[in-house]
């Protein structure tokens, strides 16, 4: 399939209530509404296949973005390209849902999401700890440094409430996922919860809402989840 005949494909599977509600979440036009779950039949028939994938993501069509990313080859991307993918998404389904999901996959995903998390631009900060959340459900837990994952802890506790926005809901999931998929900081992800306490995000002409870390690794817990890893980062 080309580009063109995956545009097609996407449009005729638009619905305008999914589109309403993409919109409501920041997306905006050009975008058709697809549900992610209806994209799934054309990704079988085309499996992995990087250049497509660029030319989709190059769109700038919602749809066709979020497609791009299931279909791209994350170990085909330089860092580069990463940065390319970050600079065109324009709000955070774009960030922490296409770009970190697809950079969890690749090798050079820790490097790149900790110069996203340095970089102190919302949403690159909020797909480098998006990235981790993903790996850290994914990968087994001797993937990774104890003492990294022990100083990133601290760094949330002191930082997030003071953090962007959207970086905040990312940091917050950090906890959570250290708590619940990350058994050799369990017990430091919680105290690192509790000490946070309830983390205030505000909204454009809506009421602030509230994270509660602390809470959701209770809910984790109390539902047996403890040490889960998923099969798949990506659909």
């Amino acid at each position: 399939m080309n580009v063109e005949m995956v545009m097609q494909e996407l449009e005729a599977l638009g619905k305008e209530r999914t589109k309403k509600i993409y919109g409501s979440n920041g997306a905006h036009e050009p975008l058709f509404g697809v549900a992610t779950g209806d994209m799934k039949p054309i990704a079988k028939k085309i499996k992995i296949n990087q250049p497509l994938a660029e030319q989709l993501y190059s769109t700038g069509n919602y749809d066709a973005m979020y497609f791009a990313g299931i279909i791209a080859d994350p170990n085909a991307m330089t860092e580069a390209d990463y940065e390319r993918w970050m600079d065109a998404a324009y709000f955070y389904m774009l960030s922490d849902y296409v770009v970190a999901v697809t950079l969890a996959e690749a090798d050079i995903a820790q490097e790149v999401a900790d110069k996203w998390i340095a970089s102190g631009e919302e949403l690159r900060m909020s797909a480098g700890w998006s990235c981790y959340c993903w790996l850290l459900g994914n990968r087994p837990d001797g993937e990774f440094s104890e003492s990294k994952i022990a100083n990133m802890l601290e760094t949330v506790r002191n930082t997030i409430h003071d953090s962007p926005e959207r970086t905040k809901y990312a940091m917050n999931s950090f906890i959570y996922t250290v708590g619940v998929s990350y058994l050799p900081l369990h017990d430091k992800a919680v105290e690192t919860a509790m000490a946070v306490g309830p983390v205030e995000v505000k909204r454009d002409k809506k009421k602030s809402s509230f994270l509660h870390a602390s809470e959701n690794i209770q809910k984790g817990i109390d539902r047996g989840q403890l040490g889960f890893k998923r099969k798949h980062v990506r659909c």
